[in-house]
């Protein structure tokens, strides 16, 4: 037990959505919209969210997003997404973005993310959320670095605050 909540496993809310990019999704040069992609990983994160703490969430944060490579139209996209921190009613996802041609198994990683959910309960605020039954030390260092970036968001957010004040 982490104090009073309830653990559970990394593995027991990891996720992966694919989808198949048609014209729907693409430019006039073939290219898929970014949106398109940005809106995939935020529900392949939202889903791990939501299997993790039992209860509705909504996504407060989203880490930089880098286009590696261009997905384009007929490419299998798969977001492969991983819980990587726990907080008190916030949980930290990890999307990890790879595409290819379904025919020529030629898959590549093309971009990654962290969001940032909160859980909420039947009024809409925040609730608290299961902690992380750890199952390895790669589980263990990413949840660190998922710290580390959490501390880093609070950090920002009161400088933000501090401005508009």
């Amino acid at each position: 037990m982490d104090g009073a909540r309830p653990l559970r496993k990394i593995s027991e809310s990891t996720f992966t959505l694919s989808a198949l990019m048609g014209p729907q999704d693409a430019n006039s040069l073939g290219n898929v919209h970014g949106g398109v992609i940005m809106r995939l990983v935020d529900e392949a994160g939202g889903l791990v969210a939501m299997r993790h703490a039992g209860k509705p969430v909504v996504t407060v944060a989203i880490d930089s997003m880098t286009f590696v490579e261009p997905i384009l139209m007929g490419n299998l996209v798969q977001c492969r997404a991983q819980l990587t921190y726990v907080g008190r009613t916030s949980m930290e996802v990890r999307v990890e973005v790879s595409a290819g041609n379904p025919l020529e198994r030629n898959e590549r990683v093309t971009n990654m993310a962290y969001l940032v959910y909160v859980a909420l309960d039947v009024d809409g605020r925040p609730t608290e959320v299961p902690g992380i039954d750890f199952d390895s030390d790669e589980e263990r260092a990413r949840a660190e670095q998922a710290r580390a970036r959490q501390d880093y968001r609070k950090r920002q957010r009161e400088i933000d605050h501090r401005i508009k004040s």
